[in-house]
């Protein structure tokens, strides 16, 4: 593959792991749709394959691809974000070991924390990320092993600081594993910062287009990545071609939809602070927001994810939520088209009565690709509608 090093963002996004094809000169690599490979004797691999859930070269050029986008020495694709979070804490992990983790994250990471990895013997304990004193407070000398970060979090946008809480990690000896779904490579590198692995959801912003379900994984060391490549092998959660094949067609795009998608949400919370049905704006890119400055320093731009506390509380919520037509009330984000979510009874409800339970009065805004005026016209009906 060309090395794409001393590129600039935009182009390792097009051309890491993407040349083209030496056969046909084709310009977009083949779609290798196949489960095995003819050897050439036993033991003779032609480029490594041998059989698909080992390595696919499609999946290869995505892993390539999402490595030089964050840093990495090696980046892993699954079929899922939850299966790369669930390999990655297989891999640290023992009974008996212990995890802290944030506040305010996706609820489908909490589940498996407190429920799979409970199950196991996993303790955990959670925290406010943005008090380094209630980390380090948090942190058991003999056996806590992974801080686990999201920055902004899921979903009321909380920023953390990422370079702080790595030196508080490794300080202790534990794995900082940053979940880089909500910014995408795009505008946070956590790597850079000092985490040592990077988790996605490359459903999201990554694949970009509502149309595949995958998940990554890209680390700073080389060790752990390999013992982690392993335990993906032996378990079998790759991600498939074609899946790995549309993710790579979305990250190419990757920075321009970024920059639509921080656009747009920065006019739209803009707005939403001057209404009167609403009573919080949870966005970063507000001056108003209190990690706004800490974002400025460690992003690019603020992104596409902006949730809302209205007065009225559940009612007025539940109502915002059935009232749009432009945002269209699903779970998931990221996508070019806007998505309006209630996370209390959707992507959220496994934490219900507990310390991440998402106030009843929140809405989540997933602010996609369409004109702005469109999009505030709508939230503007949305409103009326109270």
């Amino acid at each position: 593959m060309t090395s794409t090093d001393d590129h600039g963002f935009a182009t390792r996004a097009i051309h890491a792991g993407q040349d083209f094809d030496p056969t046909t000169g084709a310009v977009i690599p083949p779609l290798y749709l196949t489960s095995t490979f003819v050897q050439d004797g036993i033991g003779g691999l032609r480029g490594g394959y041998e059989y698909s859930r080992g390595g696919n070269p499609t999946r290869t050029g995505l892993e390539e691809q999402l490595a030089a986008l964050e840093g990495g020495v090696r980046a892993l694709s699954f079929a899922s974000g939850l299966a790369a979070e669930d390999a990655l804490l297989r891999g640290i992990l023992k009974p008996g070991d212990h995890v802290v983790l944030g506040n305010d994250a996706y609820g489908g990471t909490y589940r498996l924390i407190a429920r799979v990895f409970g199950a196991w013997g996993i303790e955990h304990t959670v925290v406010d990320l943005s008090d380094l004193d209630a980390v380090t407070g948090a942190i058991r000398a003999d056996s806590t092993r992974v801080l686990w970060v999201e920055t902004p979090s899921n979903p009321l946008m909380k920023i953390t600081d990422i370079r702080a809480l790595a030196d508080a990690g490794h300080e202790a000896g534990l794995t900082v594993v940053v979940d880089n779904t909500f910014a995408s490579p795009a505008l946070q590198q956590p790597l850079s910062l000092g985490a040592d692995v990077v988790v996605h959801s490359t459903t999201k912003y990554l694949g970009g287009h509502s149309d595949v379900v995958g998940g990554a994984l890209v680390f700073a060391d080389a060790e752990l990545a390999e013992k982690i490549g392993f335990l993906q092998f032996a378990a079998g959660a790759v991600s498939g071609p074609l899946d790995a094949w549309l993710t790579t067609r979305g990250i190419k795009t990757l920075q321009v939809r970024m920059q639509r998608h921080s656009e747009n949400a920065q006019r739209l919370a803009e707005y939403l602070t001057t209404h009167d049905a609403v009573e919080t704006v949870y966005y970063p890119g507000l001056e108003s927001h209190p990690g706004h400055e800490l974002a400025a320093s460690q992003m690019v731009a603020f992104g596409g994810m902006i949730s809302l506390g209205l007065r009225g509380g559940e009612a007025a919520a539940r109502k915002f939520a059935e009232s749009t037509s432009v945002f269209q009330l699903a779970e998931s984000l990221g996508g070019v088209e806007s998505l309006v979510n209630y996370p209390s009874e959707m992507t959220h409800a496994s934490v219900k009565g507990t310390e991440l339970a998402v106030p009843e009065n929140v809405v989540r805004l997933s602010v996609g690709l369409e004109d702005i005026d469109d999009l505030l016209a709508d939230v503007k009906q949305a409103l009326a509608a109270l």
